[in-house]
């Protein structure tokens, strides 16, 4: 049977090849689309869908785009879901919402808003964070994996452009206004969070031409929780050790253990106003005010059993697991047995104040407000088109923290004899299943009881640390185009100028105490007002049986509400109890400041062409960009007083990038494409500072920036295949392949540690690798207590190696609509479905195995002075990945059930630190998500819905070294209901 368009299809495809065809004279182009205008009416699946398909159909150069289903109504919530309806795309998750995007498997990509570019909440590139839009005011977006001479540079994976609704193309008065409400299965708040939005938007004929305005706004709140189990098991108990641990085998015992539950709080506003102003058939003039605002909140409990290692001599497990480390850098690394089930006792004479229990509140905050305003117009003539416009963006971020840690101090334990205010808990740990669990050990020699737990006389304040640090980024620019129309082959000629100037501010300011002793820390009894039971609901997300369930914490509440009055609190319990250390407000670091600053001058010229089968461009982009870097360098004078003098940096660079794109019409419903092209990608602002940022905890990795770093270049082929076999229905299969060089890698140098008694060097110089930590508290890193000690520091540098990376990219999308004389109510049924392999070679710069993984190496491989060390290669690249999307629409029903997957790929997000534990990225295992939703249209008017989000409450794992070698992290996520209705007037 033939399959002919729809009348919405041919709309959508009326306006797009309007916008894609030159060879019409300019006259003739705009009398068309006025036409257009008036018969275009978009909604629902099936018709954004094919609205979707056939403005790529038509486009020139290769990409991928999605259209709302009607006002306010993308496929899901959140922007980042939404992209992962895309062929070649994969997200990452914090708590489940999804926060980062990879495009063909690089977070290196571009984000704009109605092709502004937009800036983030920190140092990156990528722009605004995805978490920071409502998908409600975004009418559609696309993403060109293929660009042009037009397209600005700064993308390796693709451009990401987010579009609002266009006033004058509107054919009606346009009103809509959307209530729902979300709830999250993990959360211990039962309430639905509210999400609002609306939408009004006309055009009016006045004597002085057509005037349209566009508001939208949308109010959301979302209560977000994960909870985050981890241990470490990266020692060794060598069988001829002697210890009265030692096995007739190797094995790698318990070093450390957490229990962290995330609650993430959101309240984001969003607003978008768009004037447009079309004086006459030729010319229009428009501005567009984009405001984000958004507060994320995070009330996160932690439970350490601290101080496990320093029972690793004693220890005994009931039970081990045999452990496969695989290959590595070539090096088969062969196999261990590890602890799997035990107890880690309490022994006095082997040590008096491990292991511990340790409890802490982290209360942090990001307050970002985003800016976006765009002022601009066009003139088309006969032969003519001009386009210019000036943008301002900005993004101004305090994230204000109140984190606190506390110790408890075991009343059925004597005190630490040397005064620490560690004291000794034994815990039980269960490995088994897959699932890190662990608790106190009830039933044994010292074990603490519920009420003993529950004590506010039982807890000792250990740490305070404040934090206000603020970042400023913007982008300023102008930019004019011209289109020069001819009667050839060529059929036109582009070409113009962009100018911006951007940058990053940034100021680190806190302020740490860290107490060490009974005598400095005050009893919990002195404030009791701020301490509460922590969450009881470890158990929730797969049932775990042993975990810490009863423990007190500060109140994060009183944190969040009133951080002075909590402070003043803490201070006076201090001097109550004589303390010699005092509590002051956060002050600016010296060390934490930058200032950088770019301005970039771009040029372009680009020809279009058009010959039978064939169309197409061809051009060159060149580029030329100033930086200046504004810093503090830092000494020390002979009495120690720190001496601050501001320092400026300055350098340039300037690129070249040719791009070509060729598209054949071979059939009437066959299209293929080729597309070649080079661009670059700039070093994260904060990658280029040589600010340094010490933490309180001996694990994390000191970040040190390179000012060295030159810009990413990235040479692109694209080949691709697309058969539109039936209406709203298409095949497509392309390839791609990129050359990439001075690939950002991390380098990681780890500090040395004793193989016998772990200890770290405590003095500066760190002869053994690392930086020297004055405020790192030296934990179980030295004999004795205090602060100051060797970590380990990570530095961003250009991969001296070449590296590729290719893929093939397959999609099918097809709708039985046609068929609804033969289906009948079946016919109602569409699937959506794409897969992608891709693989990444090359490169030179290496990770390196610690000193402690190193020990385990030469004892798993027989080799005393082995020395491990592989490629970093890129992060978060999953090699194989697909999206199944089956969705039915009929009779006023529109259901739709999503299923994603992507392999397992290696991050450097590993668990709650960001150092590597073994001295690698660690490995996120396969994982699986279940969506879905289901709306009614009750009458022209209202729908209702309900929509579901990681149904299945799938976790996520993170294993050491290899995937499926050593599990040490679980992200377990909650379930997102969200019920709502639409109106539309």
């Amino acid at each position: 049977m033939s399959h002919k368009l729809s009348k919405i299809t041919l709309a959508v495809l009326s306006a797009t090849t309007l916008s894609l065809t030159a060879s019409v004279n300019a006259q003739e182009t705009q009398q068309e689309q006025n036409e257009d205008v008036e018969v275009i009416e978009v909604s629902g699946i099936r018709a954004s869908l094919a609205s979707a398909m056939n403005e790529k159909r038509f486009k020139n150069n290769l990409v991928e785009v999605i259209e709302a289903e009607d006002i306010g109504k993308l496929p899901d919530q959140n922007l980042a879901e939404v992209l992962e309806n895309i062929t070649g795309i994969q997200i990452t998750r914090e708590a489940g919402v999804g926060t980062g995007v990879q495009i063909r498997g690089t977070d290196a990509n571009r984000t704009e808003i109605n092709g502004v570019s937009t800036v983030g909440s920190g140092a990156g590139r990528s722009g605004i964070d995805f978490e920071d839009v409502s998908a409600a005011i975004i009418a559609g977006l696309e993403v060109t994996k293929s660009p042009d001479a037009k397209t600005i540079e700064g993308s390796v994976g693709g451009t990401i452009n987010l579009k609002t609704i266009r006033p004058l193309q509107l054919n009606e008065q346009l009103a809509a206004f959307r209530v729902q409400g979300e709830n999250s299965s993990l959360t211990t708040d039962s309430n639905f969070q509210p999400r609002l939005s609306g939408t009004f938007g006309d055009n009016w004929d006045t004597d002085h031409g057509t005037i349209g305005v566009v508001i939208s706004g949308s109010y959301s709140q979302q209560d977000v929780t994960a909870f985050r189990p981890r241990a470490d098991r990266d020692n060794l108990i060598a069988s001829d050790s002697g210890v009265a641990s030692a096995q007739s085998f190797d094995f790698l015992p318990i070093q450390f253990f957490v229990q962290d539950y995330d609650n993430f709080e959101y309240e984001t506003k969003n607003l978008v106003g768009t004037i447009e102003w079309a004086p006459n058939d030729n010319t229009k003039f428009f501005f567009d005010a984009i405001i984000n605002d958004q507060e994320r909140l995070q009330e996160s409990s932690r439970v350490q059993a601290s101080g496990v290692s320093a029972l690793n001599d004693v220890s005994v497990p009931d039970e081990f697991e045999t452990v496969d480390f695989g290959s590595l850098g070539g090096t088969d690394l062969g196999s261990i047995q590890a602890a799997l089930r035990g107890v880690i006792p309490v022994d006095l004479e082997n040590d008096d104040d491990d292991p511990n229990l340790r409890l802490s509140t982290d209360t942090n905050s990001r307050v970002t407000k985003s800016e976006i305003f765009r002022l601009g117009g066009e003139w088309q003539g006969e032969k003519w088109s001009v386009f210019a416009e000036v943008a301002s963006t900005s993004s101004d971020t305090t994230t204000p923290s109140f984190n606190t840690t506390l110790n408890f101090i075991n009343p059925n334990a004597p005190l630490d004899v040397g005064g620490g205010n560690d004291n000794s808990v034994p815990f039980a740990y269960d490995l088994s299943g897959g699932a890190l669990t662990f608790g106190i050990a009830e039933g044994a020699q010292y074990a603490p009881t519920v009420e003993q737990l529950l004590d506010p006389n039982n807890v000792v304040l250990r740490d305070v640390n404040i934090g206000r640090d603020t970042t400023e980024n913007f982008e300023d620019a102008f930019r004019v185009d011209f289109t020069y129309f001819v009667d050839t082959m060529i059929t036109s000629v582009d070409f113009g100028y962009r100018y911006n100037k951007s940058g990053s501010k940034r100021e680190d300011i806190g302020t740490s105490v860290g107490l060490r002793t009974m005598e400095d820390s005050p009893r919990g009894s002195l404030f009791s007002n701020l301490l509460v039971a922590g969450p009881d609901n470890f158990n929730d997300a797969d049932g775990r049986e042993l975990y810490v369930s009863d423990f007190l914490v500060i109140d994060p509440e009183q944190v969040s509400s009133d951080p002075d009055a909590v402070l003043a609190t803490l201070q006076e319990a201090m001097e109550a109890h004589g303390s010699t250390r005092s509590l002051s407000a956060p002050t600016a670091s010296s060390s934490g400041f930058f200032d950088i600053e770019e301005e970039t001058h771009a040029l372009y010229a680009q020809a279009n062409f058009e010959y039978e089968m064939f169309r197409g461009n061809f051009g060159v982009r060149y580029l030329q960009t100033d930086v200046t870097s504004v810093g503090n360098s830092i000494t020390v004078d002979d009495e120690g007083n720190e001496l601050v003098s501001r320092v400026t940096n300055t350098g340039d660079y300037d690129f070249i990038l040719p791009r070509f794109n060729l598209v054949a019409d071979v059939a009437d419903d066959v299209v293929l494409r080729f597309g070649a092209g080079k661009d670059i990608r700039r070093p994260n602002f904060n990658d280029l500072s040589t600010s340094v940022t010490f933490s309180t905890s001996p694990n994390p990795n000191v970040a040190i920036g390179n000012p060295n770093l030159t810009p990413e270049e990235v040479i692109s082929y694209d080949l691709a295949a697309e058969w539109y076999f039936a209406e709203a229905s298409v095949v497509s299969v392309g390839i791609f392949h990129k050359t990439r060089k001075d690939l950002f890698v991390d380098q990681i140098v780890s500090p040395v540690e004793d193989p016998v008694t772990g200890y770290r060097d405590l003095t500066d110089p760190c002869e053994g690798g690392g930086i020297f930590n004055p405020i790192a508290d030296i934990n179980v890193f030295g004999p004795e207590l205090g602060t100051g000690l060797c970590v380990g520091t990570e530095t961003k540098i250009n991969d001296s190696g070449e590296t590729t990376q290719k893929g093939i990219e397959f999609a099918i999308q097809y709708d039985l609509s046609g068929f609804e004389s033969e289906l009948g109510w079946a016919s109602g049924f569409g699937v959506l479905a794409n897969y992608t392999i891709q693989e990444f070679d090359g490169g030179e710069a290496e990770n390196s195995a610690t000193s402690r993984a190193a020990n385990v190496f030469a004892a798993t491989t027989g080799q005393e002075d082995i020395e491990v060390s592989a490629v970093q290669g890129l992060l978060n690249l999953s090699e194989n990945a697909y999206n199944i999307t089956l969705y039915y629409e009929k009779f006023g029903l529109s259901a739709r059930m999503r299923y994603t997957w992507r392999e397992a790929y290696r991050t450097d997000d590993f668990g709650s630190t960001s150092s590597f534990p073994w001295g690698f990225p660690a490995v996120q295992a396969d994982r699986g998500q279940l969506n879905a939703s289901v709306t009614y249209d009750v009458n022209e008017n209202l729908n209702i819905g309900v929509e579901a989000v990681n149904i299945t409450e799938s976790e996520v794992e993170q294993y050491c070294v290899n995937e499926g070698a050593l599990l040490c992290f679980q992200g377990l996520t909650d379930r997102r209901i969200t019920v709502g209705a639409n109106y539309r007037f």
